[in-house]
C-alpha cells in the first residue's frame, strides 16, 4: 500500500515540475515563447520591395494599332449621329469621315503614350529583381521608396 502512495506522489511531483517550467519556442509559428518580450518580428511581405533604379526609355513599346481601331469605331459612331436630318448619303459620308479621323487621332494618342516610358527596377524582399515598364511613375515612386507590387501597379508603402 505504501508503494502505491509513493508512486502516486512521485507522479504528482513530476507533473508539477513540468507544469511550472517556462515554455520554449520550438518553431511553432514564433508566438514569442522564450523570447525577449520587447522583440518585434514584422510580418513578411511577399509582394513588397524597394525601388533600386528608374530608367527612362524611349520607344520601348510597339504600336499595337488598338488606338486606331478604337478611335475609328468611336469616330464612326459619333459622326453618324451628326447628320440625322439629312439623307442616307450624308450619314454614310459622315460615318466614313468620322472613322478615318478617329483612327488617325487614336493612332496619334497611342504613339504619344508609347513614346516615353519608365523601367522601374524593384528589388523584392525575397531577393528577386523585377523590372516594370510604366508610362508614368505615379506619386511616391522614386529611387529608395518601399513599394508593393500588384501586377504592373506600384503602391508606395510607408514605414
Amino acid at each position: 500500500m505504501q508503494y502505491k502512495f509513493l508512486i502516486a506522489a512521485g507522479i504528482a511531483a513530476m507533473l508539477a515540475a513540468c507544469a511550472s517550467s517556462t515554455p520554449r519556442d520550438r518553431g511553432h509559428g514564433g508566438y514569442g515563447y522564450g523570447r525577449d518580450p520587447g522583440h518585434y518580428e514584422p510580418r513578411r511581405c511577399y509582394d513588397c520591395g524597394q525601388v533600386e533604379r528608374i530608367v527612362t526609355v524611349y520607344g520601348a513599346r510597339d504600336n499595337t494599332r488598338t488606338g486606331a481601331i478604337l478611335g475609328g469605331v468611336i469616330g464612326a459612331v459619333a459622326a453618324r449621329e451628326i447628320p440625322k436630318h439629312g439623307s442616307k448619303g450624308k450619314e454614310n459620308t459622315a460615318t466614313v469621315a468620322g472613322a478615318v479621323a478617329g483612327a488617325a487621332i487614336g493612332n496619334a494618342i497611342e504613339n504619344k503614350a508609347n513614346e516615353e516610358s519608365f523601367d522601374i527596377h524593384v528589388r523584392m524582399d525575397d531577393g528577386r529583381l523585377l523590372v516594370i515598364n510604366r508610362n508614368s511613375l505615379g506619386n511616391g515612386v522614386r529611387v529608395g521608396a518601399r513599394v508593393r507590387v500588384d501586377g504592373t501597379r506600384l503602391i508606395p508603402i510607408g514605414y
